[in-house]
């Protein structure tokens, strides 16, 4: 005799899923789906089979779509179903006007993955072709077969944190890129200036010096003499530290700078590239200052969220952190587990194994690229300055049984602080130490 197995966690919760999904697309309900473009909107009415009940090309934009909603009803309606139900992909921001319509006309929408979309053409006749009239069918076909998620609807403080870390993240990307480039164009032209400081780009009086120069060393030898030249940007310096954020000049830093710019003899064909980098050097500043305002914005969300302590209750990882994982995330109580938010993120394990065969396993690599980045940063922050996450990477790194690699350890610790966020922000409790560390187990003594 065998006993069958209690469900797991996972099987209970994907029972839920697809019963909350059924009730929705119900079975006296046509499915109905859009294929959305700027100009052209296919739309297809069909059964729980995907027998197309009904088909028709409309040449608007979405948001003119209530009259095609409306006669998507009525071509349901004489098939003899009681309403309809949707669908479509998440293409662009098309599909929240698409929301908005069909909430009007007091129907249920939801959304069908454009990656499940790209699979399912294969499968329905065993080619790749790719026409609007096949991808609506298809959208309607994995509908009723349930292939689908409930799009998110986020009140003004979520949206608005949303928006604002997609911001956040354009600018690191163009800051990074900025710094690069200024990095490169002067190595190249003037490689001495580098060495004047242990981190140049880092430092603000080498960076408030340059920008004064003009990245150019003859503005400095202009000036004729050492002593000059230190009187003179010394002024300037006061001024423009101001833009960088400090008050005091480091002197030993901008004495190499002018001792740098004397030696050096630059040959006119280098004019360009230290032009250039000053163009660089002026994107890097606009990025910055950029990215201190949209994060001094969020903060002010969380605070209207009323999420600022906790979001600051976890050591090692700040409050921009924590703003910068939820503008991905959303509110983080529309996940029924902290496991979904890792799976969000694509930081989940992805296993390969058949039979006797174990591959290699990594992640899955799925879910918002944005979120994991978050993620992977604030976790540097956190092994540097948490003794619980350092210890939990020391134990992974060194453990005798399966020892992870740096990289796979940082993703162990990404994925652990996306877990217990979600419970610190779903309980409102703060980050415990005692909790978020390694399980303690009681010695049991025998009588």
């Amino acid at each position: 005799m065998f006993e069958a197995s209690p469900l797991s966690r996972g099987a209970k919760r994907r029972n839920d899923r697809l019963t909350r999904f059924r009730e929705i697309v119900g079975r006296d309900h046509a499915v109905v789906a859009i294929d959305l473009a700027a100009k052209k909107q296919v739309i297809v009415v069909a059964d729980h089979d995907s027998r197309i009940l009904a088909r028709k090309t409309f040449t608007c934009t979405p948001w003119k779509l209530g009259p095609a909603i409306a006669w998507a009803r009525t071509q349901a309606e004489v098939a003899g179903f009681a309403g309809i139900v949707i669908a479509c992909e998440p293409t662009g921001h098309r599909w929240k006007v698409v929301a908005d319509l069909a909430a009007a006309a007091g129907a249920q929408m939801v959304c069908v993955q454009p990656m499940v979309v790209a699979r399912a053409r294969e499968t329905e006749d065993f080619t790749r072709d790719k026409s609007d009239d096949k991808d609506a069918l298809l959208i309607a076909r994995l509908t009723t077969q349930l292939h689908i998620y409930l799009p998110e609807h986020a009140d003004q403080h979520w949206a608005r944190l949303r928006h604002l870390g997609v911001r956040r993240a354009e600018q690191l990307t163009r800051r990074a890129a900025a710094r690069q480039q200024v990095r490169d164009l002067l190595d190249s032209a003037w490689p001495q200036v580098l060495e004047c400081a242990a981190q140049p780009l880092d430092s603000a009086t080498w960076l408030a010096t340059m920008a004064i120069i003009g990245c150019d060393p003859r503005t400095i030898t202009a000036l004729r003499t050492p002593a000059r030249a230190d009187t003179r940007l010394r002024a300037k310096l006061r001024r423009e530290l101001a833009r960088w954020g400090v008050r005091r000049i480091h002197g030993p830093i901008l004495t190499a700078i002018i001792t740098a710019a004397f030696a050096t003899t630059m040959p006119p064909e280098r004019t360009g590239a230290l032009e250039r980098a000053h163009y660089a050097l002026n994107d890097f500043h606009h990025a910055t200052v950029e990215c201190r305002e949209v994060e001094h914005r969020m903060l002010a969300v969380l605070n209207d969220l009323h999420l600022n302590e906790l979001a600051s209750s976890i050591p090692g990882v700040t409050a921009v952190s924590v703003a910068a994982i939820l503008a991905e995330t959303g509110d983080l109580s529309r996940f029924n587990s902290a496991r979904a938010v890792v799976k969000h993120a694509g930081l989940c394990p992805r296993e390969n194994s058949s039979g006797s065969y174990q591959g290699k396993t990594t992640i899955s690599g799925r879910g918002r690229p944005r979120l994991r980045t978050a993620a992977w940063r604030a976790a540097f922050g956190a092994l540097r300055h948490n003794p619980v996450y350092a210890a939990r990477y020391q134990h992974l790194t060194t453990r005798t049984h399966n020892r992870l690699q740096p990289n796979q350890a940082y993703v162990a610790i990404a994925a652990a602080l996306l877990r217990q966020l979600h419970v610190v922000i779903t309980t409102a409790t703060p980050w415990d130490p005692t909790l978020a560390g390694a399980p303690q187990t009681a010695e049991v003594n025998a009588a």
